[in-house]
C-alpha cells in the first residue's frame, strides 16, 4: 500500500513501545522522548529504528505467520551484528492488533529501510540521538 493520508494518520495514532534495559519507553512520532534520549546517550548510540515484519503492506496476517516473519527478521538482525530489543506497536484504536517490533540502535537509515522493504513494510520509525522518532516511508 502506498503512502496515503489515512495510512499516515494510522502511524501517527500509534504508540511505539520499546523494552530497554532498565525499563519501558513509549514513543510517539515527532515527539521527543527524554527517556530515550538519555538511554541512547548512556548506550553511546547515535541512531535507532523500530522495525516489524508483521502485517506487510498494512494487510493483517494471522498470528502464526506474523510470529514466523518476525523471528526471521530478528535472526537477520542478529546475523548482521545488531542487538535488537523487544518492542510493540499499539494502535490508539482497537481495530488493529498490537505488532511485535525490534528496537535497533546504530543501524543506519539505508539498512533499516532495506530491512523494512524486505519484510513488506510501508514505513519504519527512525531517529537520531535526540530521541525524536520519525516516520520514514520505504518508498518516497
Amino acid at each position: 500500500m502506498a503512502k496515503t493520508t489515512e495510512l499516515e494518520a494510522a502511524y501517527q495514532a500509534t504508540t511505539y513501545r520499546v523494552f530497554l534495559p532498565g525499563g519501558m519507553c513509549d514513543l510517539r512520532l515527532d515527539q521527543p522522548s527524554e527517556t530515550l534520549r538519555d538511554w541512547l546517550e548512556t548506550a553511546g548510540a547515535n541512531e535507532f529504528a523500530v522495525l516489524s515484519a508483521h502485517n506487510p503492506g498494512a494487510k493483517q496476517l494471522d498470528q502464526a505467520t506474523n510470529m514466523s516473519r518476525q523471528s526471521l527478521m530478528e535472526i537477520e538482525l542478529l546475523e548482521k551484528g545488531f542487538e535488537p530489543y523487544a518492542g510493540e506497536n499499539e494502535a490508539d484504536t482497537e481495530d488493529w492488533p498490537a505488532e511485535e517490533t525490534c528496537f535497533v540502535t546504530d543501524i543506519g537509515l539505508p539498512v533499516a529501510r532495506e530491512i523494512g522493504a524486505k519484510y513488506g513494510q510501508n514505513a519504519i520509525v527512525y531517529g537520531l540521538a535526540d530521541g525524536v522518532p520519525r516516520l520514514v516511508w520505504i518508498e518516497e
